[in-house]
């Protein structure tokens, strides 16, 4: 699905102008501080002399005058037999006031001057503060106009999904279908609010939806919102909690403002456990950020300033965990147990992926639906994703039976090490082992049927003894 549309406009040349005006004032302003500070100190370090070496050139009668300036520093130059070593600078480092009779004593010609001011440094003192001002009041305004997130902590990080968006529906969840039916209730009041008005029903204000990792709770979200047609916001628990306290807090009362501007609209969050945990058992007690941001939800959720129109959609895979008052009717009013596929199910979840990919005649889904028990639908895609990569490895036009084979063996029990060297005698061993596992599995009435038996080792199956892979039964009960 497509985010906000506002996330999606490109900057206008107005604003990419103004930012690449003040990058350009700020690489002057550096260039001009460089020169400044660099060109002066080079000239001035070739022509330093040190004060006591002043004072013992004076004694040789090698200077010729000397100029003294403010209080501190003397510029002089040398006799006729030294004029080849130019001028030199020298600074008085403290009160000397021996200085003027030795240079009496010994002809040195001394002249003075106040101390001189740069003009370039007074039009730096006056004109560098003015610059950074309005340096600082650019960048400021653009990045106010581009929506710069430094400066919005406590805005609300929900993506935004509109109708005119590539829209999920429940076709596109194979499966499922206590969940969809539950769910579609939520999906017909945001269609016919007066359907269930009339009936003096009021509809959950919040649905949470419990499962396993990759039975498809998010999926199922995004097929409420692709079905009713109204505003969904989307959000991960983890983006409300942030190192700044209070943020949090505002970033719910953001999202909840959202979302009752857009009534009817669907709040959904991702992960709730990272912020709805029980409270009073973080490090911070009652203080603690996440509790904060906790409590700010729980009021809006149900509070005094409650409105309608605002349902919200909750996904979690440790419902155990989650604050008690979180769980209660008048909140998450409902839970819809988002359970892993049975064999039915797998098998369409198959199909729906193995639609994109070009799949051989002799392909049988079913056959892999039924070997597959225990896998979410995340697995199922995953399967065929690594199906479609053996094939094109291997320079295949289509992706067939062996492909499919070596890709649930490799999700199962991982990568074969065909290379692997074993003596002979150890070999005979695991086959003698491997045997005795066939065997009963043949002839036991209500054992697995076998699919494959093998003395190649994997390397997902360190846990096996002799690190070989054993069979690959295909349980005959239809549910997985």
């Amino acid at each position: 699905m497509a985010q906000n549309d506002r996330e999606n406009i490109p900057d206008s040349p107005k604003q990419s102008s103004t930012g690449r005006f003040g990058f350009i004032f700020f690489i002057i302003i550096v260039i001009v501080f460089v020169y400044f500070i660099f060109s002066g100190n080079d000239s001035r370090k070739r022509l330093e002399m040190p004060y006591n070496e002043f004072l013992s050139r004076v004694e040789l009668g090698q200077i010729d005058s000397i100029r003294i300036i403010g209080q501190q520093e003397i510029r002089g130059s040398y006799r006729d037999a030294l004029k080849g070593e130019g001028l030199f600078i020298t600074t008085i480092p403290y009160e000397d006031p021996q200085l003027i009779p030795l240079l009496k004593e010994y002809n040195v010609r001394v002249t003075g001057e106040p101390a001189r001011v740069s003009g370039w440094y007074i039009l730096m003192q006056a004109v560098v503060p003015v610059i950074l001002i309005v340096f600082l009041i650019i960048m400021i305004r653009q990045s106010q106009g581009q929506g710069n997130k430094a400066m919005q902590f406590g805005r609300s990080q929900a993506h935004r999904y509109e109708k005119n968006s590539k829209r999920i529906t429940f076709a596109d969840v194979a499966g499922q279908n206590e969940a969809k039916n539950e769910l579609q209730e939520v999906v017909e009041f945001l269609k016919k609010p007066q359907k269930f008005v009339k009936m003096g029903a009021k509809i959950p204000k919040g649905v949470l939806l419990v499962g396993m990792p990759g039975t498809g709770k998010t999926l199922l979200a995004k097929a409420v919102a692709g079905e009713a047609g109204v505003a969904f916001f989307s959000i991960s628990g983890s983006d409300f909690v942030e190192m700044f306290v209070g943020v949090g807090a505002s970033r719910v009362r953001d999202l909840f403002e959202q979302g009752r501007k857009n009534a009817p609209c669907i709040i959904f969050i991702d992960e709730l456990d990272a912020v709805g945990r029980t409270r009073g058992a973080g490090y911070g007690g009652g203080h603690d950020e996440r509790e904060q941001t906790l409590n700010q939800m729980l009021v809006e959720m149900d509070g005094f300033e409650t409105k309608d129109g605002v349902i919200i959609l909750a996904a979690t895979n440790r419902p155990d965990v989650l604050d008690p008052a979180l769980l209660r009717p008048g909140r998450f009013d409902r839970q819809v147990v988002v359970a892993m596929p049975d064999i039915k199910e797998r098998e369409a979840i198959l199909q729906i992926h193995s639609a994109k990919i070009p799949l051989a005649s002799s392909v049988d889904l079913s056959r892999f639906a039924r070997a597959t028990p225990g896998m979410s639908g995340a697995d199922l895609a995953n399967l065929v994703n690594e199906a479609a990569l053996l094939a094109a490895r291997n320079d295949k036009q289509k992706v067939d039976t062996d492909d499919f084979e070596e890709s649930r063996d490799k999700i199962l029990m991982g990568v074969a090490r065909k290379s692997l060297v074993l003596p002979e005698k150890e070999r005979e061993m695991t086959a003698v082992h491997e045997s005795g596992h066939a065997l009963l599995h043949y002839y036991l009435k209500n054992a697995d049927p076998l699919h494959k038996v093998t003395i190649i080792p994997r390397a997902g199956r360190l846990d096996l003894p002799f690190l070989f892979l054993k069979m690959i039964p295909i349980p005959v009960h239809a549910a997985g």
